[in-house]
């Protein structure tokens, strides 16, 4: 039955609003790629989304009316809810629900699809294999997506272990899940009458069948993965999710959630892409492979650190940014943990005061989310100017005072250009070594996801400001305070 739009407008107008919808998606995505018109861009998108909603809605004879606005009502709600209290240090976190949530709907909705045609539909005649196979793509896709996604999300909330485990058993038990839900898609396809005259027997329980293996096929993939390579998972799981609703659009024959979906899942896997590529691994790497997790070797690092480790106090910091002209901060997620960006900001500014030259050294896999340096450093007001990508900053080290890399490591670890047995040889780094002077604010001494030690400690040009970010960027800012009025 046909909604209220569909009663007074023609046909075309449907489309026509999914095209609208369609452009303001790919604004919205082609605003996104900049921090300075991030904001727009999302805005941007979530207009086209609305859009394509209410229009779905009054086209349509869904559901009640009224039980949709109240679904729309409460979903809204739940989201501002999320948005103003998630801290932005959880965001990697509340992104890798939201793509669980966006493969999951995907899932449930190709099943109400398949119910639904199946109801209306001769008990004899079998399903169209347009609608099975694209359903069993989405049951499949959308499954893995969201057991993956609270897998992933849990690890990056501590609620998963993290410890990276990489063995024959667990490739196994993926393969035979695997097998098993290709399988129970190939039976939904094929719609075998199985259980003779049961109205559920040509596609109910392979199409559930092939959920539950999806499901735990899912929850495999992603938890033998380290904290290392999570922002890789998270980039791919967000690919998935656009999978899982582009092939939902099909099942359903909806332009609106095809374009949407593939837009999505298309610039999901260039980001994974460029994230592997940042990090020099290979995809079946970063999935079947293993990175950190290990203490590293002891004995390796006594030989590095071994009586070549320099302190430093703020005091003996602050005489050196005295007498600097140019200082380069690296952020790293230590400074996400400790909330320190606050104070790194306040420190920025004053020496912009002195007219000091200062930017940001941004690794794009620093932190455990693309961008999640560049999204802290906009909550403390940093300008944008200041933030500069790994291939900008790294030629301006050569002719930098003072570098200060507060909670980062294997971002900046010469050995990824030194050595080529290392498990990171090979990954683009910030050349930090390359400045006049480093200062490297840690906890410790302790090795990155890597699990591997930083010869950059040991570096006659470098300094070890030990301490909490925030605590030791704050003694930072009092102690520059006091030497410069």
């Amino acid at each position: 039955m046909a909604g209220p739009l569909a009663q007074v407008l023609p046909d075309a107008a449907l489309q026509v609003a999914y095209l609208i919808a369609g452009i303001l998606f790919i604004q919205g995505l082609r605003d996104m790629t900049h921090p300075r018109t991030a904001t727009r861009g999302n805005a941007i998108s979530a207009t086209g989304m609305f859009l394509a909603v209410i229009v779905t809605v009054l086209w349509f004879d869904i559901v009640s009316p009224l039980l949709l606005a109240a679904g729309l009502l409460v979903g809204g709600g739940v989201g501002v809810w999320l948005a103003v209290s998630v801290e932005t240090t959880e965001m990697p976190q509340l992104v890798g629900l939201f793509n669980g949530f966006g493969g999951g709907a995907s899932a449930l909705v190709a099943g109400a699809e398949l119910i639904d045609t199946y109801d209306g539909a001769s008990a004899v005649a079998p399903l169209p294999i347009d609608l099975t196979a694209t359903a069993a793509i989405a049951g499949l896709i959308g499954s893995v997506t969201f057991w993956g996604s609270l897998v992933a999300a849990g690890k990056l909330h501590g609620f998963v272990g993290d410890s990276p485990v990489s063995t024959n058993v667990g490739h196994a038990i993926k393969g035979l899940f695997l097998a098993a839900a290709v399988v129970a898609g190939l039976v939904l396809v094929v719609q075998p009458d199985a259980l003779g005259n049961s109205p559920i027997a040509p596609w109910i329980p392979s199409y559930w069948v092939l959920v539950a293996a999806a499901s735990i096929l899912g929850i495999f993939l992603v938890v033998p993965i380290g904290g290392a390579d999570m922002p890789v998972v998270i980039a791919l799981l967000n690919s998935y999710s656009g999978l899982a609703a582009a092939t939902t659009g099909f099942v359903l024959g909806n332009t609106a959630l095809i374009v949407a979906g593939t837009l999505v899942g298309a610039s999901g896997m260039i980001l994974t892409v460029i994230m592997c590529e940042s990090m020099n691994r290979s995809l079946a790497n970063v999935f079947f492979g293993g990175l950190g997790g290990d203490d590293g070797d002891s004995e390796d690092m006594e030989d590095i650190y071994e009586g070549q480790i320099q302190e430093t106090s703020t005091e003996e910091v602050v005489m050196l940014l005295e007498t600097a002209s140019r200082v380069v901060v690296v952020p790293g997620y230590g400074m996400a943990v400790a909330q320190a960006q606050h104070a790194v900001a306040e420190l920025v500014d004053l020496l912009d005061e002195h007219d000091v030259d200062v930017e940001f050294g941004i690794h794009p896999v620093a932190g455990r989310m693309p961008g999640h340096m560049n999204a802290l450093l906009a909550e403390a007001d940093v300008p944008y100017e200041k933030m500069r990508e790994l291939e900008e900053v790294n030629p301006t080290f050569s002719r930098t005072d003072v570098v200060i890399v507060t909670g980062a490591n294997d971002v900046v670890n010469p050995r990824a250009n030194e050595d080529d047995g290392s498990p990171i040889s090979g990954m683009p780094v910030l050349n930090v070594d390359e400045a006049n002077q480093v200062i490297v604010n840690k906890r410790s001494l302790s090795p990155g996801f890597s699990g591997i030690p930083n010869p950059l400690f040991a570096q006659d040009d470098t300094s070890m400001l030990f301490g909490d970010a925030k605590e030791s960027m704050q003694e930072l800012v009092n102690d520059y305070k006091e030497a410069t009025d």
